[in-house]
């Protein structure tokens, strides 16, 4: 006879294959034998949303594909609470031109036996692309009038960021590459006329969509940590001012004190920081719409369209009719269409801003 560990997990295998049906073939109706109704609601907003842009964009889902893995789980007394990751990859077309895009979600599901076998009797999304709270009110004191142009608070031979950072990226990133990039990421200095390495802004962001980079701490919302380390990998050089609110700069932990500023890892910070003139280092413009972007370019994401912003993503390749795909962190993904509306933060007030990387720091 089956084991009670191997009930429950048919019970995920049916509920996986489930959602991957209604993925394929966007089709609210495939959703119907979920029971939680609000976990049923946020898949089939998704689907609706979702089936509207492919419609519109001539967008042709071929192939839907989801593993699970279970990260964690506990049984008690005929229910179990698993921790789930679901990796989709789907393959998509557009003219007859494919690409994939790939993204994993975790959920917090919970089984209960009824009678003989077991069901899902709640799903909850662990991960959201919403801002980090931590940081909402240290952050409302960033807008200082020196940002992007206050000289290091640091003698000129202070380190802009721990060695083991600057060497795990020479050995684990770009190993062999020419010198030009490598300067691109390895070295974080305050010089003029330095080109932005979108290629190797966009290796970066390939290479860390679903993987941290120990070189760097991993937060819970990560998405702007993971865009200011593809920034740096492109040649993006600190701006280091050794104040939290001010500057765009990382420098990891000092004595268990966080050491980076709140551009480097806040969602609204960096959109400002990029949006505040300046004369050199990182900046950006504000453009128009998604289809003046570039490779490495990024698009932030005011969910409650209230003006403050909860992600970031960064540019790393485009449809065949030239929209963004993007990558991101917090849900990690890769490829995914720079619209966002097949995320559970998307709501009808969501606007967004497009930024232009300056080509030359």
């Amino acid at each position: 006879m089956p084991s009670e560990d191997n009930e429950w997990k048919q019970a995920l295998f049916g509920y996986v294959s489930t959602i991957n049906e209604a993925a394929l073939h966007t089709d609210v109706r495939k959703l119907r034998d979920i029971s939680d109704r609000e976990h049923r609601e946020r898949l089939s907003q998704r689907l609706r949303l979702t089936a509207t842009r492919e419609a519109k964009w001539a967008i042709k889902p071929v192939r839907s594909e989801m593993r699970a893995r279970i990260e964690r789980h506990q049984a008690v007394r005929g229910e179990v609470v698993a921790d789930i990751s679901i990796h989709l990859v789907r393959s998509m077309e557009q003219r007859n031109q494919p690409w994939t895009e790939e993204r994993v979600e975790k959920e917090r599901i919970r089984f209960v036996r009824a009678g003989k076998s077991w069901r899902v009797v709640s799903i909850k999304p662990i991960a959201m692309e919403r801002p980090a709270d931590i940081y909402l009110l240290e952050e409302d004191d960033v807008h200082d009038q020196w940002d992007g142009e206050r000289k290091s608070a640091l003698t000129p031979s202070a380190p802009y960021m721990n060695p083991q950072a600057l060497y795990g990226f020479k050995s684990r990133v770009y190993a062999g590459s020419s010198p030009d990039i490598e300067y691109g990421y390895g070295v974080a200095i305050s010089g003029r006329g330095k080109p932005y390495l979108r290629e190797a802004a966009v290796a970066y962001a390939e290479r860390w969509w679903n993987e941290p980079n120990a070189a760097y701490e991993n937060f819970e919302v990560n998405c702007t940590n993971y865009v200011s380390q593809c920034f740096f990998a492109g040649g993006a050089p600190m701006n280091y001012t050794g104040r939290r609110p001010s500057g765009w700069w990382y420098k990891g932990y000092a004595n268990k004190d966080e050491m980076w500023s709140y551009s480097w890892a806040v969602a609204n910070s960096l959109k400002h920081y990029m949006g505040n003139p300046r004369a050199w280092g990182l900046r950006a413009e504000a453009v128009s719409g998604p289809e003046a972007l570039k490779l490495g370019d990024v698009i932030c994401y005011d969910w409650e369209g209230n003006g403050r912003v909860g992600h970031n993503t960064i540019v790393t390749a485009f449809t065949p009719e030239g929209m963004p795909l993007v990558n991101a962190n917090t849900v990690s993904s890769r490829h995914r269409f720079w619209d966002y509306k097949d995320s559970y933060a998307w709501t009808e007030n969501t606007r967004y801003h497009f930024y232009r990387i300056a080509d030359e720091f």
